[in-house]
């Protein structure tokens, strides 16, 4: 009733014409929702579609809503969790436990902005919107992540203190977030003209491609230990090698639980699967131990405080120009991921892609996510945008209704509020953790595979521009040190070695450094450039064609001399 208030529905006619049953549970089909495939009759899944405005009944918005939050969590703590732990202070679980709460809140309160859609002004004639106005939940970007990680490494190995890094990154990622309120302006044709399917395609693939990598540090053991290949410290009480068996197979319980839940999970469980394979995962490391020692640290959990909230405790923001350029792209590739999340939203909720709503609805969404990323800086947390999985939830409970993205928004609040909540998932081993975000960031990878699928890949246009951007961009993802330094060795690389030069250059070095050791940045430049000028394949023409077209060209001139026949008739009557 209060989400109902706070976003001025009209609550009072909602229960008016309702029945007591219908406002609180509805007539949906929550045994196909909850039971395993395998237990229901063939044929008699059978989900009522909720559209983008309908009333949902009470508890079917909180299930709905519980629903979306649960399919995003394991993606959204990830990488507050990654830049806490493993390029901050792997021991202050402090600071790790606030950063994953603040993440929550703060995805919560955008995912609310994006449903909402509140009108601002007119512009040239045109209304504008904060926020998309359909099922369109937000999350912290994986797509910020390995900039984030590259800058603050930078910024610690010239003397900066790691969290006033982070600050000076996050920082310039507010301020380059302006950019998307400039994008959020221009028509949807022409932002589809500058970022076709391709280009997005090739940027989603690099980005899942470099992620991978650090997805399997974690299931070795821990992101640190993988780089020197020395003992792994994130693992509770258990200190082995990076690699180890040990490891190995916690990380592997995760995968396995989320095959099993595919095979014989029900549709909640499988909209679920991550969250719950993750869960699975920590519940086997918590009742094992190796040689005595335990997995999981439950200091983090009694020690948390009950409930959070933003600001308990804060960064100095700050400025890193080097930071500029490579945080520039990210905010190009996330205007393109949103405008085919909304797409796929649009779909998903049976709605018409070509209509004004729909151009309404990227310009908001584009609106929100600078916005959005914004305040996710002001509120401690890394930039935010729209996440595409949850376009699958609404899939398969066919419920489109913003009633269930508000509720998701509530979720997510309140899961950030207890922060006990934050002490379980910073409790979680480094290997659990990494057999759950390795198949996080391979979904981000097919995606990409996917959107690529869609172009015309037996075009030798379209071909080249995908191998050339694939081969630079998967080249550096694969090993970034042809043009970035090694861990302890600042301005070392070969590429562009400046231990003696003065801070501007420096500055102007690690900027180059940055944009060129990240593959998604290379591969999306290359890609934007060779779709701009290279030339449409030649159009073949056979014989037969030939002819074929100039026998119906001289039908279309026989036909043009009758009604030209016909018509001088009419005139001469």
């Amino acid at each position: 009733l209060f989400i109902d208030l706070f976003c001025q529905f009209p609550v009072f006619t909602f229960l008016d014409t309702m029945s007591l049953k219908d406002k609180l549970i509805g007539d949906y089909d929550y045994k196909s929702l909850c039971l395993p495939a395998m237990m229901l009759p063939k044929g008699e899944q059978k989900f009522q579609f909720y559209e983008k405005d309908e009333a949902l009944p009470i508890f079917l918005s909180i299930i709905m809503g519980l629903q979306h939050a649960l399919a995003m969590v394991g993606g959204l703590i990830t990488p507050p969790l990654v830049i806490a732990r493993f390029n901050i202070d792997i021991t202050d679980t402090d600071l790790q436990q606030y950063f994953i709460s603040a993440a929550l809140i703060t995805s919560g309160i955008c995912t609310i902005i994006s449903v909402m859609q509140i009108p601002l002004f007119s512009f040239k004639g045109r209304q504008l919107f904060i926020g998309s106005g359909v099922l369109s939940v937000f999350g912290t970007s994986f797509t910020f992540l390995p900039i984030f990680e590259t800058a603050i490494g930078q910024l610690a190995d010239d003397g900066t203190d790691r969290l006033d890094a982070y600050g000076d990154v996050l920082g310039t990622a507010m301020l380059c977030g302006l950019l998307e309120v400039f994008l959020s302006v221009l028509p949807a044709s022409i932002l589809k003209k500058l970022f076709p399917p391709l280009v997005s395609g090739i940027s989603v693939t690099l980005i899942g491609a470099s992620l991978v990598g650090t997805g399997m540090k974690y299931w070795g053991g821990g992101v640190v230990c993988a780089d020197f290949f020395g003992n792994c410290f994130g693992n509770g009480e258990v200190i082995l090698p990076y690699g180890s068996s040990q490891y190995i197979g916690l990380g592997f319980v995760v995968l396995s639980t989320l095959v099993v839940i595919e095979m014989v999970g029900s549709t909640f469980m499988k909209n679920c699967n991550i969250i719950i394979a993750l869960l699975f995962g920590y519940l086997i490391a918590g009742v094992t131990d190796w040689k005595g020692d335990t997995y999981v640290d439950n200091d983090a959990i009694t020690d948390a405080e009950p409930i959070t909230f933003l600001w308990v405790k804060t960064v100095n923001l700050g400025f890193y120009g080097p930071a500029v350029f490579p945080l520039l792209i990210a905010y190009l590739v996330t205007t393109v991921e949103t405008v085919g999340d909304l797409g796929a939203t649009y779909e998903a909720s049976e709605l018409d892609t070509n209509s004004e709503d729909f151009s309404s609805s990227i310009q908001g969404g584009l609106l929100a996510d600078s916005v959005c990323s914004i305040l996710a800086g002001l509120f401690t947390s890394m930039p935010n945008t729209t996440f595409s999985q949850n376009n699958g939830v609404i899939s398969m409970t066919k419920c489109a209704s913003r009633r269930a993205g508000y509720a998701c928004g509530g979720w997510l609040i309140l899961l950030g509020i207890l922060s006990k909540i934050s002490g379980l998932i910073t409790s979680i081993p480094d290997c659990v953790l990494g057999g759950m975000t390795i198949f996080l960031f391979s979904n981000v990878f097919v995606s990409g595979l996917k959107i690529i699928g869609s172009a015309d890949l037996d075009s030798r246009r379209v071909r080249f521009i995908v191998a050339l951007s694939m081969a630079c961009g998967l080249g550096v993802t694969v090993w970034p040190f042809a043009f970035a330094d090694r861990r302890g060795q600042p301005y070392t690389a070969n590429f562009w070695q400046c231990d003696d030069c003065n801070d501007d250059m420096k500055g102007v070095r690690n900027g180059v450094s940055i944009f060129l050791s990240t593959g998604y940045c290379v591969g999306t430049v290359l890609a934007i450039l060779l779709n701009l000028i290279l030339p449409e394949d030649p159009i073949i023409v056979r014989k037969s064609d030939v002819k074929e077209l100039e026998s119906e060209e001289g039908s279309a001139k026989e036909e043009e001399v009758a009604v030209s026949v016909d018509k001088a008739s009419d005139a001469t009557a």
